[in-house]
């Protein structure tokens, strides 16, 4: 929907509108269809807008009403419901889901966030209790990065765009080098690989007074356990609840004044989300596909799974096919819009998807999170056999390289004493609340990995053209409902399986039952060219040596091999540390 961005100071002087100015300009892309500025003395607020819902004057921001002011990034898909229950005792003077917070927040306070509905960012500043409160929704799907010192905090909807401000601490996080390095450039909140800048976590509301004092509350946190009510359920009364779920969860995801797309790799996922369109009486269906060109590093598209689902649903289907040279031509544009480094190949096939899409449509659906709310990978398979260390099984299924092999990599100031990777995943793998070692696995996935996984990708790389993405697969009642379903119901099948069924109702046979693949963008894959130029340069750079964070010995290696390496994903390892750098390199960061 938007970026957001604002100052609070806590030392008694006026928080600078030049910066916020400065820090909200930096996020153009993400709302290109206005801006505005509000301030008050100790706080500053910066928005850039999206026009998705109210496109009029009276649904922009920041909003004020009264003594309070807003900014907020993403979507409130019960907001008519709820001015309707809220509209006798408060007065709307819009038809925007911003101003429903705001109702909200008078209704009932710090607790608000509990009743909405959707994807959000929110920063609230309430000038009669002189405090800020800041709610990011409950699977982290809008982002929130801060950075905070004892004399003000900062906030943005992405981190280049804070560094767009000034003032911050570029020095390295070790600790979140090791998550980066173990899974694939993962580095979960509230870390980012900056020690000056974190993440708001997920379902998280935090209220800071005028002082700085700061108090977080976690306010959604799933039972991963079977439900008495549920316990006589057959697996038909599962599937009509997976289906009715879902379903409600798509149709949440029309709200919208503009059309909705969507994104159609054909695979199982987005195939849904189309069916479930039709079954909505929803008729020619923008939806959008990407390939590549095919090379050493396999096929490069998968045309013939969209294709069939675009006819048997007479969507109205747009289809790029992508040279190899005009990928290479928009790495270091794809890396810009990176929120963090992110070394997985697909993001920048997201990138240039977002980039067609942006020309026919604001709004898209995507299939993100169903794997790891349906239990899609390998590993939540492996998790229903008994183990001794369910974490170590876990860690060698999911990392990328193991405690040891980090001293192979990075030099030795900055390898950190203890395996804290291994440390954060057995803490959350054997938390309360979780009834077998799949729930706990499939536990970890949704709630610590994923939201700085597939989810801030797509993200990312569609806001910056303007397209706002929306996930029903994390609708965060059907993640509720699945957390209590039975583990073997997901896992049968190859994965998925109860999805699957469903999608035995809906699609063609090919679609559900063709080999799990990743988004295929082969010239990430096999290294060579322009790419391959592209990594050598960055790796070698004078900024890169005198950083001194690789092992020269380990970069040279992996240069003179570099398609012999790859992650358990299928990711090459030469490209993934060179991302790290190059982005870096691009936003001035030289410490």
């Amino acid at each position: 929907m938007c970026g957001i961005a604002g100052e609070i100071r806590f030392d008694g002087a006026t928080a600078s509108r030049a910066d916020v100015r400065a820090i909200t300009a930096n996020m153009a892309s993400r709302g290109p269809d206005g801006e505005g500025m509000w301030s008050n003395g100790w706080a500053a607020l910066g928005h850039r807008r999206l026009s998705i819902i109210d496109l009029s004057q009276a649904g922009a921001q920041p909003m004020v009403r009264d003594d309070l002011a807003l900014v907020f990034n993403g979507c409130i898909y019960n907001h008519r419901q709820l001015r309707t229950q809220l509209a006798a005792v408060h007065r709307f003077t819009s038809s925007s889901d911003t101003e429903i917070i705001l109702a909200a927040y008078k209704q009932w306070g710090v607790e608000f966030a509990e009743h909405l509905v959707g994807m959000f960012a929110i920063v609230l500043v309430d000038t009669r209790r002189d405090r800020v409160i800041l709610a990011r929704d409950r699977l982290g799907i809008k982002p929130l990065y801060v950075s905070a010192t004892n004399a003000r905090l900062r906030f943005a909807s992405t981190l280049p765009a804070l560094l767009a401000g000034g003032d911050i601490d570029t020095s390295l996080d070790p600790i979140a080098l090791h998550h980066f390095f173990s899974w694939h450039s993962i580095v979960p909140a509230p870390r980012t690989v900056l020690f000056g800048v974190r993440k708001l976590p997920p379902a998280t509301v935090r209220v800071i007074d005028r002082s700085g004092r700061t108090v977080d509350r976690v306010y959604w946190h799933p039972s991963y356990e079977r439900r008495d009510e549920r316990s006589r359920w057959s697996d038909e009364d599962w599937l009509e609840a997976v289906h009715a779920s879902l379903t409600t969860a798509v149709r949440r995801r029309l709200v919208s004044d503009v059309p909705v797309g969507v994104l159609l790799s054909g695979g199982l996922d987005s195939s849904l989300i189309v069916a479930l369109l039709a079954e909505a009486g929803c008729e020619s269906v923008p939806t959008f596909s990407i390939g590549f060109e095919t090379g050493r590093g396999g096929e490069g598209d998968e045309f013939v799974y969209s294709d069939a689902i675009a006819h048997q649903f007479s969507t109205d289907h747009h289809r790029t096919r992508v040279a190899d040279s005009d990928l290479a031509q928009a790495l270091p544009s794809a890396i810009d819009a990176m929120t963090e480094p992110m070394g997985t190949q697909d993001v920048p096939a997201f990138y240039l998807l977002a980039q067609q899409v942006a020309e026919h449509v604001k709004v898209v659906q995507s299939g993100q999170g169903a794997d790891e709310v349906f239990a899609g990978y390998a590993y939540h398979r492996d998790a229903t056999t008994a183990a001794a260390d369910p974490t170590a099984d876990f860690h060698g299924a999911f990392a990328d390289r193991d405690h040891t092999q980090m001293v192979e990599l990075l030099e030795p100031g900055w390898v950190c004493e203890e395996d804290v990777s291994h440390a954060l995943l057995q803490a959350h793998l054997t938390a309360p609340g979780a009834q077998t070692a799949t729930d706990a696995v499939l536990r970890l996935d949704t709630h610590l990995l994923m939201p700085d996984d597939p989810v801030k990708r797509v993200d990312s790389m569609t806001m910056a053209f303007g397209v706002e993405a929306r996930v029903p697969f994390l609708d965060h009642e059907l993640v509720e409902l699945m957390a209590t379903c039975p583990p073997n119901l997901k896992t049968h099948d190859g994965g998925k399986g109860i999805l699957k069924r469903l999608g035995r109702n809906l699609l063609p046979t090919e679609v559900i039952d063709r080999p799990k693949g990743y988004f295929p963008v082969p010239v990430l894959h096999h290294l060579a060219g322009p790419v391959l130029e592209l990594v050598t340069e960055t790796l070698t750079a004078p900024e890169a040596r005198r950083r001194g964070v690789l092992r020269r010995a380990y970069v040279e290696r992996l240069l003179r091999e570099p398609n012999r390496h790859f992650t358990p994903v299928n990711g090459n390892m030469l490209w993934q540390i060179a991302v790290l750098e190059l982005w870096l390199q691009r936003h001035g960061i030289t410490a």
